[in-house]
């Protein structure tokens, strides 16, 4: 295993779990990952055999098929997944936001029915917030939920969706109320209700597994038992559960950044200029040290926010800090190594390029980096 994990103390469950999760990761995973990048392919059967070893539902309780472990061992799962593909990364976690949301503010009979499913890798998951009008500000979207009898009916257009082509079951956030936080609700919106529809899929920089999508709810039929805690709950549900993302975002960061890495003191020890190692000369070492040394102060972030989830104590200011700081070490890391490779390095005979355009939506997703530095600032003069 990696010299950048072994410095960090691990329970040996959570120890485990890593090694688990990295022999499919390089086995399985890696079998198929240039190819679908090309051909822009997800392979749902994936997930599945994650779910099979008991890699899906990881913090999710036992009673709903999950493991009961926390997010300590979770985010070894997503490091693991991040350093072969950051898009099968981010679709464990994006289905995690979702088992999230439902085992916090769900029913009983809403977890029996949903969270199974996909704890155990049968099912995916999605999350419904962003809108053209309402990405960082997500508390002015402007999707419309109305009661009528006993539906909630939807109209309305969101955007930047991952998965959701393949979800089955979907986290959305309509405007039940008056204006701001207080006037949103949260749906479970399965994709088989009336009124249910796929817009565009995206064409992206990186993430090419992974699909991002346009919803458009036309008199979308949702059931009222489908409606998520209560009315006006809807922002604190995105919160709470974006909470949590952002360390899963962190993870993915990690393992988007080791592997940087590991390709970049590779190459520096057998590419030869002037006669000698690129390794041998000073500005290489000292860019691989202050790599290795981002990498690893990111990796302690990252661990202090979900052991502070786990221990059930506030997390929001850890988990801001550990997205901020790993996000923006991964693209350092990621433009650093293609450097150090080279003409090369710019290719796609080397993963690094991959790395950098996957790091790159790392600094977007569950909340901007500039998002980050204001929840930040926040909480430091309150």
């Amino acid at each position: 295993m990696s010299d950048f994990i072994n410095t960090i103390h691990e329970s040996e469950m959570a120890a485990e779990i890593r090694k688990l999760a990295r022999k499919f990761s390089q086995t399985e995973l890696a079998l198929h990952i240039e190819q679908d990048e090309h051909d822009e392919k997800f392979r749902p059967e994936l997930i599945a055999r994650l779910g099979s070893l008991g890699l899906t539902g990881v913090p999710v309780a036992e009673e709903f098929g999950g493991g009961a472990l926390g997010y300590q061992e979770y985010i070894a799962v997503i490091e693991e997944l991040a350093a072969v593909n950051a898009g099968y990364a981010i679709s464990v976690a994006v289905t995690g936001l979702a088992q999230n949301a439902i085992q916090t503010y769900g029913s009983e009979a809403q977890k029996k029915k949903y969270i199974p499913r996909l704890a155990m890798g049968n099912g995916i998951g999605a999350f419904g917030l962003s809108e053209a009008s309402s990405g960082s500000d997500a508390a002015s979207l402007r999707t419309q939920a109305v009661k009528k009898g006993k539906n909630y009916i939807i109209n309305g257009t969101k955007l930047w969706i991952s998965q959701a082509d393949i979800a089955e079951v979907i986290i959305l956030m309509a405007r039940t109320g008056g204006p701001g936080g207080k006037g949103v609700s949260a749906f479970i919106v399965e994709k088989s209700m009336k009124g249910f529809g796929l817009g565009k899929r995206e064409k992206k920089m990186g993430l090419h597994t992974s699909h991002t999508m346009e919803l458009v709810l036309e008199d979308l039929e949702v059931p009222e038992e489908n409606l998520l805690g209560k009315e006006g709950d809807g922002f604190k549900v995105a919160i709470q559960a974006l909470d949590s993302g952002r360390i899963t975002i962190g993870a993915t960061a990690l393992g988007v950044a080791r592997a940087a890495l590991e390709v970049a003191i590779k190459q520096s020890k057998t590419r030869e200029q002037f006669g000698q190692k690129i390794s041998s000369f000073q500005g290489i070492s000292f860019m691989l040290a202050d790599m290795a040394t981002s990498l690893e102060a990111s990796r302690l972030l990252v661990q202090r926010a979900a052991w502070l989830k786990d221990q059930k104590a506030p997390f929001s200011l850890a988990s801001a800090m550990a997205k901020l700081f790993s996000t923006d070490m991964a693209m350092k890391v990621t433009t650093d190594a293609v450097q150090v490779l080279g003409g090369s390095g710019y290719t796609q005979e080397f993963p690094v390029e991959r790395y950098m355009r996957e790091a790159k939506v790392l600094q977007i997703v569950e909340g901007t980096n500039q998002i980050q530095r204001m929840i930040i600032g926040r909480e430091l003069t309150q």
